[in-house]
């Protein structure tokens, strides 16, 4: 029996939800790589459910990050290229939990844009499940949002919210002191910081996204700027473990200049010795693309240390060791000392 109506559906006002269950089926293998003790069940549900017990604490305390990928999007949405924007959307979450001394657990994410393109929206969210893997959590919710009229052709935005957990009385930071010594974990490049200045430098220089990359002649301009953010959370919690790393501090938006102030207790400031490495050639070529100051890439961009961990000065050389053999590129930049702020010696070069 019908009431003999034919009118407006959903789908003529722009929304596909078959589209959007299509969507649901393609990426379910690829949360279902992320599994890890404590997931209690696969995406479709109107909740996620985790069980902490399971995931083998004891007494837990959960320490919650959401972030999202700021307008490197512009260029990833620009390219086409959005294959590891989504590692870039679960690195800027789980990156910051680990500065609390906290283990990523699971990870939802959320998916919103005019038209649902189906291959393109699970290319993106393939990238979040495979920083869920790299980063040891599980991807076990998220939202798919079409939503004709609020974005342009082809757009679309993330956001991401990560949850950890670390037993009660491990919180970072904990016990900086004078003394205690700066190593920095080397990023792979800009990471998702500072984009709305690379941009404008990318436009100043009047290059394309598809124009040979100024400073690796292999790959394009584009390309080279979605290198994604670089994952710390397996290597830094190992090393969190093994015992004498008082803090770590991920360099986001601010730079060295803001981020390391964060995990110091009042009195306390750090000294940090430029001339301890070399600026990548991304950051050379930023620098002088826009005759940046020396104060303002630091205050910006992460000039090639993606991470800081805070040591004891006594455990410096086993934790390197550890950090180094489980393949990262580590500096001594520095030291905790008195007074308060950032100091810099030398010049990055």
């Amino acid at each position: 029996m019908t009431d003999g109506k034919n009118g407006i559906t959903y789908a003529d006002a722009g929304v596909d939800i078959d589209a959007g269950n299509e969507l649901v089926e393609r990426i379910k293998p690829a949360a279902k790589r992320t599994n890890r003790p404590g997931v209690m069940a696969g995406l479709g549900g109107f909740g996620a459910l985790f069980d902490l017990k399971a995931a083998g604490y004891e007494d837990p305390i959960l320490v919650g990050a959401t972030d999202g990928v700021g307008t490197k999007l512009r260029i990833a949405i620009d390219t086409g290229n959005v294959d590891t924007i989504g590692i870039d959307l679960v690195a800027m979450c789980v990156n910051d939990l680990v500065c609390q001394g906290a283990e990523p657990l699971f990870f939802l994410d959320y998916f919103a844009t005019g038209k649902l393109e189906t291959d393109k929206a699970a290319r993106i969210v393939e990238g979040i499940a495979e920083g869920c893997l790299r980063s040891g959590c599980a991807l076990i919710g998220g939202e798919t949002a079409e939503m004709p009229g609020m974005y342009d052709a082809g757009d679309f935005d993330l956001a991401g919210f990560a949850v950890g957990a670390l037993e009660r009385g491990e919180t970072l930071p904990k016990g900086v002191k004078e003394g205690d010594v700066l190593l920095g974990l080397a990023s792979d490049g800009v990471h998702s910081n500072g984009y709305s200045l690379v941009r404008k430098l990318v436009e100043v220089s009047g290059l394309s996204w598809d124009a040979p990359c100024p400073w690796d002649g292999s790959t394009t301009l584009g390309e080279a700027l979605l290198a994604p953010t670089r994952l710390y959370v397996k290597q830094a919690l190992e090393a969190v473990r093994a015992g004498g790393v008082h803090a770590l501090a991920h360099i986001t938006g601010g730079g060295l200049t803001e981020n390391l102030p964060r995990v110091l207790p009042e009195g306390l400031g750090v000294m940090v010795d430029l001339d301890e490495w070399s600026l990548p050639p991304v950051f050379k070529w930023l620098s002088d693309a826009g005759a940046m100051s020396q104060a303002e890439m630091l205050k910006t961009f992460n000039a090639g240390q993606g991470m800081v961990l805070v040591v004891d000065a006594g455990k410096v050389k086993s934790i390197r060791a550890l950090l180094e053999e489980a393949g990262e590129t580590v500096t001594q930049l520095g030291t905790v000392t008195k007074g308060e702020g950032v100091k810099y010696l030398g010049n990055l070069s």
